[in-house]
């Protein structure tokens, strides 16, 4: 899906600064274009360092699979100033528990949009597959917004061949905070339903005093739809770390 899918958030956040949509070359709203390589994917997602390249002072903030894509890059370790990761994990065992939990609260229509996508793999089938998936991703209550911002989305089915092939069932986190010393906030909705947070916890290398950990009561996979003051207060707490880390470095 799009970078458009954080454009809520980044309303909701109110943090200090200029905040930046990143779609990574092939995906999103970033194809067909003279600067995207005729092979985008084989740069995924290490490309991610480049957008560091002209800018300072870089808080990344990579939503479910974003964030992946942000521990999996080790060279933005020694670069960031900040993370933070929403709704994501350090690795992919998430992945079993959230299947586990799909088979257990079956979606109607979900099997014809299933068979539909596999038939014919194309941006649209993929976007009917996620539109029809799309109560396992909201509360009841941030359902109707929800589905109305994942219409609005470009969909790429070649990057989601691309992830499922190549990263999904393999990630594992290449840097951690305990290691870099990178100030990050762990936001999650306690209703996520699709990925796992209770792995966050069992990971030495996810706890310390430069990662803050905030679950919003009664949010999903997407907490800025459903508490956006919460979501607001947490990226506050990770903006005034940041602000006094600074200020002891200097």
């Amino acid at each position: 899906m799009g970078s458009e899918s954080l454009l809520e958030l980044v309303h909701v956040a109110e943090v200090p600064g200029t905040s930046w949509l990143v779609d990574l070359p092939g995906d999103g709203s970033n194809r067909s274009l003279p600067q995207v390589p005729e092979k985008p994917y084989e740069l995924w997602p290490q490309v991610l360092a480049e957008t560091l390249g002209e800018l300072d002072q870089v808080v990344m903030v990579g939503h479910s699979t974003g964030g992946m894509f942000v521990l999996a890059t080790q060279e933005l370790e020694s670069r960031l100033k900040g993370m933070a990761l929403i709704s994501s994990a350090p690795h992919a065992e998430w992945r079993e528990a959230f299947k586990q939990w799909a088979r257990a609260h079956p979606l109607p229509g979900l099997e014809e949009a299933t068979a539909a996508y596999q038939h014919d793999p194309n941006d649209h089938t993929l976007r009917a597959l996620t539109l029809t998936t799309a109560p396992w991703n909201f509360t009841p209550g941030s359902l109707a917004v929800g589905r109305t911002m994942l219409e609005g989305l470009p969909f790429c089915q070649e990057a989601q061949a691309w992830s499922v092939a190549h990263f999904d069932d393999t990630y594992r986190a290449r840097w951690t905070p305990a290691g870099s010393g990178v100030p990050t906030l762990i936001l999650s909705g306690s209703e996520d339903h699709i990925v796992d947070q209770g792995l966050w916890q069992r990971e030495d290398s996810f706890t310390g005093l430069q990662v803050l950990h905030r679950t919003v009561e009664g949010a999903s996979h997407y907490p800025w739809f459903d508490h956006p003051p919460a979501v607001r207060s947490a990226f506050g707490a990770l903006a005034t770390l940041l602000m006094l880390q600074q200020r002891i470095v200097s």
